[in-house]
């Protein structure tokens, strides 16, 4: 398994298109246990224009979102293909969510991500999320893995 994973080879694991698609690289892949997310936090990213205006800020849930990306992504890179075949990450849960300091463009956010235990097509996962070594962000979630419909 390669260590790290380019936005081409994310986009090949993961339904997200542009502009949802958040996450630019995934590095430093333990397979179905860790990993660092890149996301490139832009001037021009598609939120900026109209998440607070003169002062723009990523907006939480897209960091959660990119935290569930980035997951998905460490899972289905991960598994064997046959099992992820025609499957999709969803979701489940959001748990512990904080947020500690705003994530302001332009930024490289990395989030460190760890899968903290599965059972059958259910992940647990923790993350945090840091700009320049200042912790910005942390959660805990859920996801399961379900048949694309």
């Amino acid at each position: 398994m390669n260590e790290k994973l380019n936005k081409d080879q994310i986009r090949e694991l993961l339904p997200h298109r542009e502009p949802m698609l958040l996450v630019d690289e995934l590095i430093n892949i333990k397979k179905l246990f860790s990993a660092t997310a890149i996301v490139n936090v832009k001037k021009d990213s598609f939120f900026v224009q109209g998440h607070f205006p003169g002062q723009p800020v990523m907006p939480g849930v897209l960091i959660v979102e990119a935290f569930g990306q980035a997951a998905a992504a460490l899972t289905a890179a991960g598994i064997d293909k046959t099992e992820y075949k025609d499957k999709l990450v969803f979701l489940m849960s959001v748990e512990k969510a904080r947020f500690r300091s705003p994530v302001i463009p332009d930024c490289k956010l990395e989030l460190n991500i760890e899968a903290i235990r599965s059972h059958g097509k259910v992940w647990k996962y923790k993350g945090e999320a840091f700009v320049d070594g200042k912790k910005m962000a942390d959660a805990m979630w859920s996801a399961t893995i379900v048949d694309r419909k």
